[in-house]
């Protein structure tokens, strides 16, 4: 059988779980790996119980742009851009990759004939989160709500550019330790705790997880290649085919490509790729850092989880 995949996850494992009378909360927390959700798990015991506690697994490349737009579509990026190119940001315009996702995940309900009362939030600071919070009876009253919650990406990024935060998260015990400090002091733990005297139910979830690279690959590529570290995608790309996965027809895992003779290529294990020119600044420089976009356990295999509160 193949593996729950990310266009699938909301018609395996969330829709599913609508009840009349009852509100169902999705909390969709960026670049969370399945170790991180152990240590908020933790905080729940005794306000929450895990009705099931699954893993499901991102499709490639493990990024926000493409993993997060195909849970909310419910179709692979080469099908969105097919039927819906409006919602679709290309790798080198400037505007958010994720733009659209409250309009892509209207069109999911829709195709699946579906008409729910919902809402839609992205949460990407307290004062945001705390708005949200002063909207609960809003939110008791619809079918679902959806809350993106941001901080757990905007520090893996922040934790590479930031030498006082990548100390703080050196290793992966350390980075686990902040998210859990992050969680128990932010208004999504709140909103958790004053739901938790409400009959409701409680998904956790995530579109891709994060690997700390520690094995530079050297690349050569042209202007118009992507930028990550763990994938990259264009047509004028020189590399060893052994130390990479390669992607000569994206139209075979349903990826967009730029032009007829774009491909794509993938990090695999701890690698990260690093281009010619100033090779052994970029090298150190990235060394230690946590990316995603490639193949890993740690960035694809992810959980999802039912939650129902205690008192119930």
């Amino acid at each position: 059988n193949a593996p729950l995949m990310s266009p699938s996850l909301f018609g395996s494992k969330i829709l599913p779980h609508l009840s009349p009378g009852q509100s169902l909360f999705f909390i969709l927390i960026d670049n969370m790996r399945f170790d991180q959700w152990k240590k908020i798990s933790a905080e729940l015991t005794g306000i929450y119980r895990i009705l099931d506690e699954d893993i499901y697994c991102s499709i490639l490349p493990t990024t926000t742009q493409f993993s997060r737009n195909a849970i909310f579509a419910g179709m692979m990026p080469s099908r969105i851009v097919a039927t819906t190119p409006q919602y679709w940001i290309g790798e080198h315009e400037e505007e958010s990759k994720n733009e659209f996702e409250e309009e892509l995940f209207k069109n999911q309900l829709a195709g699946k004939g579906l008409s729910l009362k919902w809402s839609y939030h992205k949460i990407s600071n307290s004062q945001e989160g705390r708005k949200v919070n002063e909207k609960i009876k809003q939110l008791l009253e619809n079918d679902l709500n959806i809350l993106v919650f941001n901080f757990v990406d905007i520090l893996s990024h922040a934790r590479t550019e930031i030498g006082l935060i990548r100390d703080l998260a050196g290793d992966e015990s350390a980075y686990r330790s902040i998210v859990r400090s992050w969680f128990i002091h932010s208004p999504l733990f709140e909103l958790l705790n004053m739901l938790a005297s409400h009959p409701v139910k409680i998904i956790f979830s995530t579109d891709h997880g994060t690997i700390r690279v520690q094995n530079p690959l050297k690349i050569i590529g042209d202007k118009k290649t992507s930028a990550n570290l763990r994938y990259k995608m264009g047509r004028n790309l020189n590399y060893n085919p052994a130390e990479v996965y390669e992607l000569r027809d994206p139209a075979a895992a349903f990826l967009p490509r730029a032009n007829i003779s774009s491909r794509y290529i993938f990090a695999r294990n701890k690698d990260y790729l690093v281009y010619q020119n100033n090779f052994n600044y970029y090298a150190g420089y990235y060394k230690d850092t946590f990316q995603h976009g490639g193949i890993s356990m740690q960035e694809m295999l992810l959980p999802v989880v039912l939650l129902e509160p205690v008192s119930k």
